[in-house]
């Protein structure tokens, strides 16, 4: 027997991008022809797409940690590596997907929705791709930015036009057998339902679908029962039907507090009381449920509900409600506002918007937080003095120095880029031009250019070192 799992801890990994390539062309008779590493592929997605096949989230719970594939490192002779496969997740048509905080992700209805629960990490650019007039031959590569994790809860909530509520044994089971073809399981002993029920009606020319509901007693909404954990399937639905046991054999009960009963525990669930209800009172084939549904019928209408006498056994009433709910549900659907056309909504940034943040923390230590810095320094490779040369360069063309400096920093302070768990921390001098500018020109291999003898080459480094000496001697920050 499948089992019924509506609610599911999923923790999804996408896939990282493969590291670019640092490679240098060579053939024979020419053994520096240039940069030609590739590109590191893109590591693949962790998308959700509603399946109308898929009626349970009973994969998951017992599989919960999903990852895509990762993008293939760039290889020499400008070859980019292979991009990492999307991981496909089909879920049930009315999840909703949440943090583990509980806030509301994304709301899956209708076949073919999709949501990306995790965005692939992007490929590092190979040398070649770095390359440029004055960088004619980086020595390094950048890797690639690994995958984003996310742990998210998916809730299933029943896609229906019509729910069944009431108690245990009130018949909703025996109700959605004769009025549809499901065959939900039917005993006489409480909570014989363990799982929703759906059903689908034709009225007509109406088609609606109608859902059994697990029974509900008092306390449902604090968890009692099963009603805590099955009250979210009645949330999308349009209208509801009270089904009230007419020949019950509890002392104790009778259909107008079962009534009271329930409404008050929808009631405490929140969120249910624009919908239409209705009142069934099945069991009418018994005699004694006969004469109770006579008396308790006109309090009822009193109350302003629209009230059926039904017999599930019988078949007694059937065609009537079956009717009557049509044209409810047909009425709530012509009043859904029409469908409009998708909107692009475009939020350009601010014409101050630098992109990064820099504050300083109660340990005199500077944060800078940013989308671009922080994928920068995730890009670098920091055995590789060229590539933090290069890092240092982006970061102080995007203004994170100036910042700094704005915001009190001094030479020696601590820096760290990203957020807590993932830093990269450092001590900060100011500088003219990037550090890595006092060992020489980046990228420049002095061999792919004109030969100069050694002599030449040792004065010309030493004349840029020395011009760099000056300027930093020369910078006052402050």
């Amino acid at each position: 027997m499948t089992t019924f799992v509506d609610r599911v801890e999923l923790h999804v990994a996408a896939g990282s991008g493969g590291h670019g390539c640092a490679s240098v062309h060579r053939e024979k008779f020419k053994p520096l022809g240039g940069p030609d590493g590739g590109n590191g592929g893109q590591g693949g997605d962790v998308i959700l797409v509603v399946d109308q096949a898929v009626t349970t989230l009973l994969d998951y719970h017992h599989s919960p940690h999903r990852k895509a594939t990762s993008g293939k490192p760039g290889e020499g002779g400008n070859r980019s590596g292979k991009d990492g496969q999307d991981l496909i997740l089909p879920v049930p048509d009315g999840t909703v997907v949440q943090d583990k905080a509980g806030n509301v992700l994304a709301d899956l209805v209708g076949q073919g929705t999709t949501y990306v629960a995790a965005e692939g990490g992007r490929g590092g650019l190979g040398n070649a791709a770095l390359s440029s007039a004055r960088r004619k031959a980086p020595g390094f590569a950048l890797l690639g930015v690994p995958g984003g994790l996310q742990d998210i809860v998916l809730e299933l909530k029943t896609v229906a036009d019509v729910a069944l509520v009431g108690y245990p044994s009130a018949g909703k089971s025996s109700l959605i057998s004769v009025l549809s073809a499901a065959k939900p399981k039917i005993a006489d002993y409480p909570f014989t339902t363990l799982v929703p029920n759906l059903g689908v009606v034709t009225a007509g020319s109406t088609v609606y679908t109608i859902a059994d509901v697990p029974g509900l007693i008092p306390g449902a909404s604090q968890g009692k029962g099963l009603g805590l954990e099955f009250l979210r399937h009645v949330e999308r639905c349009s209208v509801l039907v009270h089904v009230l046991d007419t020949a019950t054999l509890e002392s104790e009960r009778d259909p107008v507090s079962d009534l009271d009963i329930i409404e008050e525990e929808l009631k405490q669930y929140g969120g249910l009381g624009d919908r239409p209800r209705m009142v069934v009172l099945n069991k009418i084939d018994v005699p004694d449920g006969k004469d109770l549904a006579e008396m308790v019928r006109p309090e009822l209408e009193s109350r302003g509900y629209r009230v059926f006498e039904v017999s599930a056994v019988a078949h007694t009433g059937l065609k009537e409600l079956s009717f009557a709910l049509a044209d409810v549900v047909a009425k709530g659907r012509a009043a859904k506002p029409t469908e409009e056309a998708t909107r692009i909504v475009i939020r350009p940034k601010a014409v101050d918007d630098a992109g990064f943040t820099v504050a300083r923390e109660e340990d005199g230590l500077y944060r800078v937080r940013g989308e671009k810095p922080e994928r920068w320094v995730r890009q670098t490779d920091f055995s590789n003095d060229e590539a933090v040369g290069y890092l240092a360069d982006r970061l102080s063309r995007l203004g994170v120095e100036t910042e700094l400096m704005k915001a009190g920093a001094r030479s020696g302070d601590g820096v760290a880029i990203g957020p807590e768990e993932n830093a990269v921390v450092f001590d900060w001098e100011p500088t003219v031009m990037a550090g890595a500018e006092m060992l020489g020109r980046r990228g420049e291999d002095h061999r792919l250019d004109e030969p100069r003898p050694a002599t030449q080459r040792r004065r010309d480094k030493q004349a840029e070192r020395d011009e760099a000496e000056k300027e930093y001697d020369d910078f006052e920050p402050f």
